[in-house]
């Protein structure tokens, strides 16, 4: 019996290994064929700063740098650390991809461990394949982008999640702290995701309030570099100034649902008077907030509408895109199957299981929240692997119904 229980653990540590080095190698060629060949939009100031001036910096007035508030700091360092290997420029990307099919890669073997906690071997395997034979997600890690990064990061916290929902050990606890803290520096939503998933543990799951404070400490303590940093240059405790910014985006007199970058003339006068000092970029996400909510009062029904039409994108797809290539079949046809069926198989999901509940929570966060902004079609990748796993369960319900 022990040593049948042994194969098959072999048997399946082999399987994922298999599974994961496919991961890799599909990614190979397309990383090659359509990788990105430059860095560009804003992280292209961020690491020349790094590079050149050992300083996060995003703008510059004459000869003044301005400290980064734009962006979350994590996935500059994350570039940052390449430029140690000394390689010219394409060479220093082309690394830098590889490093991201290396984060995809094993994120599918983590996906592989989720779903082991509520499917077979099985449908977990093949759950597994679908989800590293995505195609938005191939060609994620082909772009230089902090997505394949997130996702990476992402999964193993809800990995320690579950395995905090059978037990309070300190490993677990301190990983899924540290974890956090690590989402907190590439994504602002995580700041909120951390702590309800950590009262979540506590209300469900008979977490201690210690364990819990302990969580929100070590992850507080993950971060605190960078706050500390913030308060030193800005006097003020935060983690970055682009909330205002983007809520205008997703809410202007141009906007749909991917958002608009067009700035009226009014509003421009607006930012051309804002002093070029350390706090440009706190007093340039005060006029843009302040513009949002006139834009939203002014009109409520206008953005009701739009905020509509963006939760049914992110579940599905925006038939708005002017995105190049987004209704290429290849792109839409699986993203819309995914969506009828994850749609079906929340549904269908024993709602007595809180641990499904939290997927469907997560879930339902991000469309939520994020429809408040603008959905562009990397945002999507976030949802992927939760809709997937309701996918299975509508799968595994009509292969039920056909055997009996």
């Amino acid at each position: 019996m022990l040593l049948n229980n042994y194969l098959k653990l072999k048997q399946e540590t082999l399987l994922l290994i298999l599974l994961i080095i496919f991961s890799f190698l599909v990614r190979i060629p397309i990383i090659v064929i359509l990788g990105d060949t430059t860095i560009e939009n804003e992280w292209e100031p961020l690491l020349y700063n790094l590079i050149n001036h050992k300083t996060l910096a995003y703008e510059q007035f004459d000869s003044f740098l301005l400290p980064n508030l734009l962006m979350p700091p994590l996935y500059a360092y994350y570039l940052y650390i390449f430029s140690f290997f000394n390689l010219e420029d394409q060479n220093f990307i082309l690394l830098i991809l590889f490093s991201q099919i290396v984060l995809a890669s094993i994120s599918v073997g983590v996906f592989y461990k989720i779903n082991k906690l509520f499917f077979s071997k099985k449908i977990s395997f093949y759950s597994s394949l679908l989800f590293s034979l995505f195609p938005i997600y191939l060609y994620a890690c082909s772009q230089i982008s902090s997505v394949s990064l997130t996702i990476f990061l992402a999964l193993f916290f809800y990995y320690y999640f579950f395995k905090l929902t059978n037990s309070n050990k300190f490993t677990y606890i301190f990983l899924f702290a540290v974890i956090g803290g690590l989402l907190i520096l590439l994504r602002r939503e995580f700041v909120i995701i951390v702590i309800l998933s950590s009262f979540y543990l506590f209300f469900y799951f008979k977490m201690s309030i210690k364990s819990v404070l302990l969580v929100l400490l070590i992850s507080l303590i993950t971060i605190s570099p960078y706050l500390v940093r913030n308060y030193m240059i800005f006097e003020k405790i935060i983690i970055h100034s682009s909330f205002g910014f983007n809520l205008w985006k997703g809410n202007n007199r141009n906007s749909k649902v991917e958002g608009s970058f067009i700035v009226e003339n009014a509003l421009q006068n607006k930012i051309n008077k804002i002093s070029k000092n350390k706090f440009y970029r706190i007093n340039f996400d005060k006029i843009f907030l302040d513009e949002a909510i006139k834009n939203i009062k002014e009109t409520p029904g206008r953005y009701l509408v739009l905020y509509l039409k963006r939760t049914a994108s992110y579940f599905f797809i925006d038939l708005e895109s002017s995105k190049y290539n987004y209704y290429n079949p290849v792109h839409y046809l699986p993203i819309v199957l995914l969506g009828i069926t994850s749609l079906i198989g929340i549904f269908l999901s024993d709602k007595k299981s809180y641990r499904l509940n939290y997927l469907i929570f997560i879930l339902l966060f991000y469309i939520f929240v994020f429809s408040f902004f603008s959905i562009m079609p990397r945002y999507k990748l976030y949802i992927i692997p939760l809709q997937i796993i309701f996918t299975n369960i509508f799968i595994n319900y009509v292969i039920k119904k056909y055997k009996r």
